[in-house]
């Protein structure tokens, strides 16, 4: 089973063992067609929302596929929930941090118009961006055969990452910072989202690390070596994942 396919309305449709579920549209094309899913072999089905049901598949065409389900589960959501909160990038830098925090279990990813982000979203290209973004997360947890199709936020300015610091435990990843983030002491017991802010290319301004800081965010950083916004953000979910028993 290479990949995970996709549909929205699983949960309203029989789909226990010994049911058969219909997969239908482009799913069903990319299933049979870039995939080559044969009748006899097996894959899954899941409607991004925790429920997945896997089985042999007993029919396959061009724009219909058929699932005799032989398992169905309905997965949690981890606890606490990891936000990635990712400034915006030059070139595809910024997408290729959503894709692999996707790939690494991250509940939710937030664009940041960043003060020192080179790359700006306005007018049309906000709506643009978010949909590009969530066509990015929605295949990544396809690939990574996940149960959880993370949200992708509105594009978020300074002031709803002030407003978010007090109602989370959010973390900034900063190169100077003198904490570093394998030295973060986790709270079982708090359930609140686990909320990694990441700048663009130059970091986070001055002014955005001072406002953001006196919200309750902590700056942390990983290392002595400075990484790029496309990979700073993933490394520091994996540091999570160890540290919350995940890995």
């Amino acid at each position: 089973m290479s990949s995970l396919y996709l549909r929205a309305d699983l949960a309203l449709v029989p789909h226990e063992v010994g049911d058969v579920v219909v997969l239908s549209g482009d799913e069903a094309r990319h299933a049979t067609t870039v995939n080559r899913m044969r009748v006899g072999e097996h894959t899954a089905i899941g409607d991004g929302n925790g429920l997945v049901v896997r089985g042999v598949v007993t029919r396959a065409e061009a724009r219909e596929l058929e699932l005799a389900v032989e398992s169905a589960s309905v997965h949690p959501e981890p606890s606490p929930r990891t936000v990635l909160v990712q400034a915006l990038a030059k070139g595809d830098r910024d997408e290729m941090a959503v894709q692999t925090a996707t790939e690494l279990g991250v509940s939710a990813v937030i664009p940041w118009q960043a003060e020192r982000s080179v790359s700006r979203w306005v007018g049309p290209k906000i709506a643009k961006g978010v949909e590009r973004w969530t066509t990015i997360v929605r295949e990544a947890a396809k690939q990574s055969i996940r149960p959880f199709v993370p949200p992708v936020g509105d594009l978020a300015e300074l002031r709803e990452l002030v407003r978010l610091a007090g109602e989370t435990r959010m973390l900034v990843l900063e190169p100077g910072a003198e904490l570093r983030l394998t030295g973060l002491v986790l709270d079982a017991a708090d359930e609140r989202p686990l909320v990694l802010v990441v700048g663009p290319e130059g970091g986070a301004s001055e002014r955005e690390l001072e406002q953001l800081s006196a919200a309750g965010a902590k700056p942390v950083r990983l290392g002595d070596e400075v990484l790029r916004t496309s990979s700073a953000g993933p490394a520091a979910l994996a540091v999570l994942n160890v540290a919350l028993g995940r890995w």
